[in-house]
């Protein structure tokens, strides 16, 4: 399973210069854990952190001008960060499986002369075979839109790191040199026709970048979620869907595909979901012949007849959705999702972090998550490595720590007392 062991994100709102996890220079931090949960009170930069990681996917499937005006970002000045004239930068430190050396990937999004977003710089890194010090090779550099992508899995020559950044015209024309005749063979000196498009996008489709490909798929297989009970309540027209959607509105499908692919498996899926949903005896999925409509029907334990999704109440429809898409049969590397407590049962919330949990450190390898929550009854049902304090500067800008760095919280916790309760009572503020 696909991990990031970090992310660093600079100048976008109030996310001015803030870091979590491991990155490639900072070696001796603790990596992300499988389920990462950021806390903080309201307008500490929670929605801008998960928004950073929306922002990302949306760069890659839309480009950087088309992402800084959806879901209401309001354009490029809207999102950088207040007083600041520099570019928007992201950093992802991540690992394809378990033992594979990890892969840094840094993106700066700037103004051009016009006054339109384009990609500034882009750059994809990996450490060689055996290396444990020192610069990581770059096998994609892109500055302006220009650049050298090496070929394949070979890795070629070591580059000067300070000297790309200044001079990567000088890199291009020497490996045009004949000295260097068979490097050139393993490098495509590449140009953008579009620098408003990331890099990965286009050379992550060519079957000759596979490094890239795996980044790019990566990142279009996050899951972030946006959603709407009112979206669930929807009745959509019959046919089986695999995955569920961001906004939730083709539950009915995915049940459908599931009881339709997955038969031996979908009985105990739904029998599982029920018992976790207080009161509700079995859900089944309905369709109607002449309109081709499907009904997902909850059985309530205390009526004889089942109930709609049209007629449940938000809680229950966001935890079904929620553990559905924990059952997915190919779930996607990395869910992130925003406030899952809103409209749930405060006794839920444990449950509900349980599994996340138990799907996130699963033998069979589910999605790493990522959560961001002001919810203490949540929070009990974590460990301080697992936590993020997300709190505002006195410049009005973000900072962020982790609980398990402060040694009194976790003598705390190991003496019993719950996260959330030390949350509540302030001892997870930084001191």
């Amino acid at each position: 399973m696909a991990k990031i062991e970090g992310f660093k994100v600079k100048n976008f709102r109030t996310l001015k210069d803030v870091t979590l996890g491991k990155l490639w220079n900072l070696q001796q931090a603790t990596p992300l854990t499988p389920m990462t949960t950021v806390i903080g009170k309201n307008g500490v930069g929670k929605s801008s952190l998960f928004d950073a990681f929306g922002f990302l996917a949306d760069c890659l499937k839309n480009g950087v001008e088309e992402a800084c005006d959806a879901r209401g970002r309001g354009g490029f000045e809207k999102i950088r960060a207040q007083g600041e004239q520099g570019p928007i930068e992201f950093e992802i430190y991540y690992k394809e499986e378990g033992n594979a050396r990890p892969i840094t990937y840094e993106l700066a999004i700037d103004l051009d002369r016009s006054g339109r977003p384009y990609v500034q710089r882009e750059r994809l890194r990996q450490r060689r075979y055996l290396q444990k010090h020192g610069w990581p090779f770059s096998f994609l550099i892109l500055n302006e839109g220009k650049g050298v992508v090496w070929k394949g899995e070979v890795e070629g020559r070591q580059i000067d790191e300070y000297k790309t950044q200044v001079d990567l015209f000088g890199l291009i024309e020497s490996l045009k040199s004949p000295e260097h005749a068979e490097e050139s063979t393993l490098t495509d000196v590449v140009e953008l026709e579009d620098k408003r498009k990331l890099g990965i996008a286009t050379l992550g489709a060519l079957k000759q970048h596979p490094r890239i490909s795996a980044f790019r798929q990566f990142i279009e297989g996050w899951y972030l979620s946006y959603f709407y009970p009112d979206s669930a309540r929807e009745i959509p027209k019959a046919g089986p869907q695999k995955h569920l959607n961001i906004h939730g509105d083709n539950l009915g499908n995915v049940v459908q595909f599931m009881e339709r692919e997955h038969k031996t498996r979908f009985d105990r899926i739904l029998q599982g979901i029920a018992d976790k949903i207080p009161g509700i005896g079995k859900i089944t999925t309905h369709k109607e012949e002449i309109s081709n409509n499907l009904y997902l029907l909850f059985h309530d334990k205390g009526f004889s007849k089942p109930f709609t999704q049209m007629q449940m109440s938000d809680g229950t429809l966001k935890v079904f959705a929620y553990l559905l898409l924990l059952e997915d049969p190919s779930p996607p590397p990395f869910i992130c999702i925003e406030e899952p407590e809103n409209g749930l049962y405060h006794k839920l919330l444990e449950t509900l972090a349980r599994e996340f949990r138990a799907h996130a450190t699963g033998k069979k390898g589910g999605s790493q998550v990522f959560i961001t929550t002001h919810q203490p009854y949540l929070v009990d049902a974590l460990d301080p490595e697992e936590v993020w304090v997300l709190e505002k500067g006195e410049d009005g800008c973000s900072t962020i720590h982790r609980a398990s760095d402060d040694p009194i919280v976790k003598n705390m916790v190991a003496e019993g007392l719950p996260l959330g309760g030390l949350w509540y009572s302030d001892y997870l503020d930084a001191r």
